[in-house]
């Protein structure tokens, strides 16, 4: 793409896929019909709206079966979600953990909650997720194992995790990262927020590392409207999440007795319901999202991020590579001034303010990805 002109074909192939003469196209917008009233309206019939009911459990159990993990736990959102998985894995104040700048911010806000830091290493340009070899490279060039942990030698702090994003629902070369972390006593959480769909080597994203976690917000391919989901095959740290979101009461009758100092993080009743019928529809839903993404890499002119060798991503967004930052700003002007929602990714941790001054690695790939990719209108259309 080089001029306007170019960009036409695509900006006329957006509006006809989505029926839209005129008016706002969004990014991702959710999907709702019939099914989704008709839960949702018998949970308010129910009462039960809040954090007990049945559709939190059902929830939790289709979530699960279909990830091929042995446990679920529904959160009010991905990012407590990753707080939480963090602390069941033994994250401690003053711990580093390693991840990517190549993010949304909640992977670092997570870690930073914790009063620990965020460690930057790169990610690839085939999968836009943490490069394994970026990653061994930190870890044999600045630490060593003293006492079974992975110390940081400079400072002397524990890496105590590495937090992975299978980015855009594309996912990460993830079974050598769990290689590289389970060499150096690392803990492995996934940061599957947007991959739900998602499958490396026929294996769900999520499922590899000690937890994994999603989000359900208004713009993921499935949504609660809030809410998150942690998976695992550790039944003990299942237990123990979620006994920390239900603020550690012990099971009793009628005695309001804790045993921890924990959190209310739990998903109310009336979002399981959303989510429970929106669940119904994920393969439909994944299925037309292939079909959109193969329209988009067969357009003339484009270059787009397609799923890496050995993955099945979910396309949650569509990524198109432009030829150079200024292209990108022109072509996101272009778009946004017709109405048609596209974006740019996120601003890479390490350029903001917050996490300037955290420790990381040469991060080439993070700044060119973010130089150059642009996200297209993904969504699925709504049928009535």
């Amino acid at each position: 793409m080089s001029n306007h002109q170019a960009w036409l074909p695509l900006i006329n192939f957006i509006r006809q896929h989505y029926g839209v003469a005129e008016g706002l196209i969004p990014l991702h917008a959710p999907c709702f019909d019939e099914a989704e009233k008709r839960l949702v309206v018998d949970c308010i019939d129910s009462t039960f709206v809040s954090s007990v009911g049945q559709y939190v459990t059902e929830f939790e159990q289709t979530v699960a079966e279909f990830t091929g993990a042995k446990h679920a736990v529904a959160v009010v959102n991905g990012t407590m979600g990753l707080y939480l998985a963090l602390k069941v894995v033994g994250l401690q104040p003053n711990d580093l953990v390693l991840t990517q700048s190549l993010s949304f911010v909640a992977t670092a806000n997570a870690i930073k909650m914790h009063q620990a830091d965020p460690v930057f290493v790169d990610v690839e340009r085939e999968t836009l997720g943490l490069c394994p070899d970026s990653l061994n490279a930190f870890l044999a060039e600045q630490t060593q194992l003293k006492n079974g942990q992975c110390i940081h030698r400079q400072t002397g702090r524990v890496i105590r995790a590495c937090v992975p994003m299978h980015t855009l629902g594309f996912p990460a070369r993830i079974d050598q990262i769990l290689e590289i972390c389970n060499q150096y006593h690392v803990a492995l959480v996934e940061d599957a927020a947007e991959s739900l769909g998602s499958f490396y080597k026929a294996q769900h994203t999520g499922t590899f590392g000690k937890m994994g976690v999603f989000s359900f917000n208004g713009n993921k391919v499935i949504t609660t409207g809030g809410g998150g989901m942690l998976i695992t095959d550790d039944t003990e740290l299942a237990r123990h999440a979620k006994h920390l979101s239900t603020t550690a009461k012990i099971p009793h009758a009628w005695l309001f007795e804790h045993d921890e100092a924990a959190y209310n993080m739990r998903m109310p009743n009336l979002n399981a319901a959303l989510g429970l019928a929106q669940m119904q529809k994920l393969p439909a839903f994944l299925a037309e999202k292939h079909q959109l993404a193969q329209a988009y890499q067969q357009s003339p002119g484009l270059v787009m991020i397609k799923q890496p060798k050995n993955a099945q991503a979910n396309y949650w967004l569509n990524a198109l590579q432009c030829e150079s930052e200024v292209e990108r700003d022109a072509f996101l002007e272009l778009c946004n001034g017709q109405n048609i929602q596209a974006r740019p990714l996120w601003t890479p941790m390490h350029q903001l303010p917050i996490y300037a001054d955290c420790l990381r690695s040469e991060l080439p790939n993070t700044e060119w990805l973010a130089a150059l990719v642009v996200n297209l209108p993904s969504g699925v259309k709504c049928h009535d």
